[in-house]
């Protein structure tokens, strides 16, 4: 990775929802929940384990336990300060530990789902690409990918990022990029969309329900990607 996510760990909510606040309308914990409702469209809640890849202080896990319980959720990351973190949330149903970066520590076909959100860009330019194939190889047959990124083509993601203490120095990858990382790891897509065109405060909240219809034009905040492991 990176940057060293350990001295951000305590604050990162904080620090994150500071930052992107007054331009996107609404909190860290917003988005957060916003990225498992959009899994929510596509999955059912079963019994299923998934992998939370660069879980961070596993606020995304909380919400995951809350639209789907019967998940076994495993988060890793390496943050230990985040890890730490983590795991005193106490959430049902869920695991947190530590990894090198580059080796996903669990034998292969091993999780239904590999959840992914604002990590690839955090990543090595040169370890991007193993990241991805270590996602593959741990995933089931049939089981599912899923990745969310920053869009460098939306001028409020690119100020957004470039403002953030945390986000400094790192390269944003067009969608073009990500998707051929996927489908060389050997995965298919099924689906790709862009999310995110206004901000959510109350003034722009009519516009929210014609977000769907924009969802191929390549100007969104965020891009989404759905591949399965055939």
């Amino acid at each position: 990775m990176n940057q060293d996510f350990d001295r951000f760990a305590k604050d990162y909510r904080e620090v994150h929802t500071k930052n992107i606040r007054h331009v996107a309308g609404a909190d860290s914990f917003y988005f957060a929940e916003y990225k498992v409702l959009e899994v929510k469209k596509y999955e059912q809640d079963e019994h299923l384990q998934i992998l939370d890849l660069g879980c961070g202080d596993a606020v995304t896990d909380l919400f995951f336990n809350r639209h789907f319980p019967h998940f076994q959720i495993t988060g890793i990351d390496v943050s230990g300060e985040s890890i730490a973190i983590a795991t005193q949330k106490n959430i049902d149903n869920a695991v947190f530990k530590t990894y090198d970066g580059e080796k996903i520590p669990f034998a292969d076909e091993q999780f239904d789902i590999v959840f992914v959100a604002g990590v690839l860009h955090h990543v090595a330019i040169d370890q991007q690409q193993n990241l991805v194939a270590e996602a593959a190889r741990v995933l089931k047959p049939t089981g599912r990918l899923y990745i969310f990124e920053h869009n460098p083509f939306n001028p409020l993601t690119r100020y957004l990022v470039n403002s953030c203490e945390f986000d400094k120095g790192v390269q944003l990858l067009p969608s073009k990029k990500t998707k051929g990382i996927i489908v060389k790891a050997g995965l298919k897509i099924s689906n790709m969309k862009y999310l995110i065109f206004f901000p959510r405060n109350a003034f722009f909240r009519l516009f929210h329900r014609i977000e769907k219809h924009l969802q191929k034009w390549p100007v969104g905040g965020q891009y989404f990607i759905r591949a399965i492991k055939t």
